[in-house]
């Protein structure tokens, strides 16, 4: 049995895997996107399912207003007592000298829930993860930020005790216990104890081209006692521009029940146009940071390297204990919308579903009109993951616009800065509903039909659109009866939704597309869409 990398394609970044028993388990950062962080289960590490998120109530995170890119950083998930523990960060502010996050603690006995409260721990940096040590003592570890204009902003690695009566940090304890290597950024730790040492997994180099993972130890917790591997990076594809991952870096290592070794790592698969250098720029990730895993082993002086190098490898060798399971071939989706709630590949911004955004089942999702996809705090928009390069996806809507401010139809989504759709809308001028295709490239907004807008027949009662996603460009089509299609006459640049795009201009690039429902209505009168037999399609490559 094989492992192909990326395991959890599109979105599905900073990776936390554990195992419990026979089954591990990966918790990924989600940002802005709600429900909070993400999780998967597998036997084998090569078929995974995906479970419930722990973060589904307001009384777990408010990101109501959070920037785009800000909300859920780098969640940790752990597994001691008896329980699961997850630790997770607010961060409300992305770019300038400031990283205001608040960290919290969740616990469950199940996986699947339910989770606690949370328990809110400090603010000291993001990236905090949680070291159970075999004395029964644990330990708050986490990248520690400095807003001074005159340091570097990465200040180290932070170590502060947690008290496990009073379930708070003693902050009396804390100290930084590793600067990193002279790459710097310095972030995402994981503290391990493996026969009586401790070592240390850090990322360093920034979430890009030049992002990697290195590993240092100790025998002690004490201040400053960490030291580098002579073998760093221990994973990176910097010097390895034409590998088919990229990125790799920000991770976790996991055991087997037979002794093997694992690491799961953020990683990237970027593309080209045809005018562009493979090597500068290096490319256009629209699937957003994904997730790989590679097999470790360790040196007869004791650190961990990456079988095949630190460049990692697109295949790679199941654990030998493995208990093999089913998945799907692919990740495509068909909704029917007749479930009561939204299956779990839906994800809304910042705030659940609730009656505010509409309503699902009976065969129909409904969706009540609020603000602009540009807004961060009311915005009626269930949107999934772009998790192939090439992709259909349609859906029908049923939309009786009465101005031109109330518009509903298919999106593909970056963040608030960059996003495009196809919808219906109303044209004043003809008196009648239209179908326009607009882009939103950071604020440049761009209306492409205008007068040519399509009408909509008033015996129509379902319009049905459809976006064909191929990797470097992607257009929208419409159809009156669902099975003639049109095409709409606009080939989009499929980079502007890339992080390495948004990068360019704007400090939080940390998510990736998504294709998407939404519903707009700027008069405030909350007109309501229809939306019917949403289909995600993935194509063969």
């Amino acid at each position: 049995m094989k492992i192909e990398n990326p395991v959890l394609p599109g979105f599905n970044a900073d990776p936390s895997m554990i195992r419990v028993g026979d089954t591990y388990y990966i918790a990924n950062s989600t940002f802005e996107w709600w429900p909070g962080v993400r999780l998967h289960e597998s036997k084998d590490m090569v078929h995974w399912r995906l479970l419930p998120s722990p973060l589904n109530r307001r009384s777990q995170i408010d990101m109501r207003g959070n920037p785009s890119s800000g909300g859920v950083w780098a969640p940790d998930l752990s597994y001691a007592d008896g329980k699961f523990w997850l630790v997770y960060s607010d961060v409300k502010i992305v770019n300038g000298a400031f990283k205001d996050c608040t960290n919290y603690l969740v616990t469950a006995e199940d996986i699947r829930g339910p989770w606690s409260e949370p328990i809110r721990i400090n603010g000291v940096g993001f990236d905090a993860s949680l070291f159970h040590d075999d004395d029964g003592r644990k330990y708050l570890v986490q990248q520690t930020w400095d807003f001074r204009e005159y340091n570097h902003p990465f200040d180290g690695i932070t170590l502060t005790e947690f008290d496990v009566e009073t379930m708070r940090l003693r902050p009396e304890t804390e100290r930084t216990i590793w600067r990193g290597t002279d790459v710097k950024l310095v972030e995402g730790p994981h503290l391990y104890k493996i026969n009586g040492m401790y070592y240390l997994f850090c990322a360093e180099g920034g979430t890009v081209w030049t992002h990697q993972e290195v590993v240092a130890r100790s025998s002690t917790l004490d201040a400053m006692s960490f030291e580098g591997s002579p073998y760093d990076p221990f994973i990176s594809n910097f010097d390895t521009p034409r590998s088919y991952l990229q990125k790799q870096g920000h991770g976790a290592l996991v055991d087997t029940p037979s002794g093997e070794w694992y690491y799961a790592s953020l990683c990237a698969r970027p593309w080209h146009h045809e005018n562009e250098s493979v090597t500068d720029p290096r490319g256009w990730c629209t699937l957003g940071r994904e997730t790989s895993i590679q097999k470790v082993e360790w040196t007869d002086d004791g650190w961990p390297v990456v079988v095949g190098g630190h460049g990692g490898q697109r295949v790679v060798e199941a654990p030998q204990d493995a208990i093999e399971t089913e998945a799907p071939a692919d990740h495509s989706q068909h909704d029917d919308f007749e479930a009561s709630q939204l299956a779990l590949d839906w994800n809304t911004l910042r705030v659940p579903f609730d009656e505010s955004m509409g309503s699902v089942g009976g065969g129909t999702l409904t969706l009540r009109g609020q603000g602009s996809l540009c807004n961060l705090f009311d915005l009626s928009l269930v949107a999934r993951r772009w998790q192939a390069f090439d992709f259909d996806a349609s859906v029908g809507v049923r939309f009786d616009p009465t101005n031109y401010r109330q518009m509903a139809g298919l999106t593909n989504y970056y963040n608030d800065l960059c996003w495009s759709w196809a919808f219906v809308t109303w044209d004043e001028k003809r008196q009648c509903r239209v179908i326009e295709v607009a882009q939103n490239d950071f604020n440049s907004y761009t209306s492409f039909l205008r007068d040519r807008a399509v009408p909509v027949p008033d015996d129509v009662e379902t319009v049905w659109l459809r976006t064909r996603v191929r990797t470097q460009t992607y257009g929208y089509d419409y159809s009156f009866d669902g099975e003639q299609w049109h095409d709409l006459g606009v080939e989009l640049d499929a980079k502007i939704l890339s992080d390495d795009y948004v990068n360019q201009r704007y400090g939080g690039f940390f998510t990736g597309a998504f294709v998407g429902l939404a519903a707009v209505d700027l008069s405030g009168y909350a007109a309501t869409a229809e939306f019917v037999d949403f289909d995600y399609r993935e194509l063969s490559e």
